[in-house]
């Protein structure tokens, strides 16, 4: 089953990509402080769904698309 994540747009400025920032949040073992942490990760847009920066999407795992591209964007809220 592919991994599926939720994040926020950052950049559409390439084609056929977007750049998709995903934030999770942890509780640290000693400390139980909460802390947030993110990553950036390349999605592949198809034609059907058009995102714009600032929108909430699903991101999908899938084969190699590129070098960095492993994901595509596969819902938009």
């Amino acid at each position: 089953m592919a991994k599926v994540l939720t994040g926020k747009v950052v950049s559409t400025k390439m084609d056929k990509t977007a750049v998709v920032e995903v934030e999770k949040s942890f509780r640290h073992k000693l400390y139980h402080k909460i802390l947030k942490r993110h990553k950036r990760f390349k999605a592949h847009l198809d034609g059907s769904i058009v995102v714009n920066d600032g929108d909430v999407v699903d991101i999908e795992e899938t084969r190699p698309i590129s070098k960095d591209k492993q994901f595509k964007v596969i819902k938009k809220y």
